[in-house]
């Protein structure tokens, strides 16, 4: 089984993700979906494994990409902070982008909401943020995703107390 850790908009506050990264260990994977606010070496530095990161909109001096594709098992996966596809206003352009470019999931931040949406042929996630939750329980979260022995993707979406 794998298991991969989806965070986003952590704004410079790294303590919760450090401590979140030490607990699930061992992590096969971690994506942030953007807005590390000048942590991207902390953020790709942390884990034991690989780490897939974005630009938010709030990542002025970064050098990571703005997008990126890669797989996951079998799924191709769409990776952007999701601010250019007016993500506030709803997911549907952005699962447009995704289904274009022949990915099955699309993973996004910016609205520090969370979201696990499996309702088309497009899976579209978006983790919250582990620092300034904005869903009405104002609770930090995560996803954890984990791929079964026969492949197949799973999703949790954790809150921190």
């Amino acid at each position: 089984m794998k298991k991969i850790l989806i965070v986003s908009d952590t704004h410079g506050h790294n303590a919760l993700y450090m401590q979140l990264v030490e607990k699930l260990k061992p992590l096969d994977m971690v994506i942030h979906c953007g807005d590390t606010d000048g942590s991207d070496q902390t953020i790709l530095m942390c884990p034991d494994c690989p780490v897939y990161l974005v630009q938010g909109n709030n990542d002025f001096f970064s050098d990571a990409p703005r997008e990126q594709e890669f797989n996951i098992g079998k799924y191709k996966v769409l990776l952007t902070h999701g601010h250019h596809y007016y993500i506030s206003m709803g997911n549907e352009i952005l699962k447009q982008e995704a289904r274009a470019r022949g990915c099955n999931i699309v993973m996004y931040g910016h609205t520090h909401r969370p979201v696990i949406d499996t309702s088309s042929d497009i899976i579209a996630l978006n983790p919250g943020s582990l620092t300034f939750p904005r869903q009405e329980s104002r609770k930090p979260s995560y996803i954890l995703m984990t791929l079964d022995d026969s492949g197949e993707a799973h999703f949790e979406l954790n809150y921190l107390a």
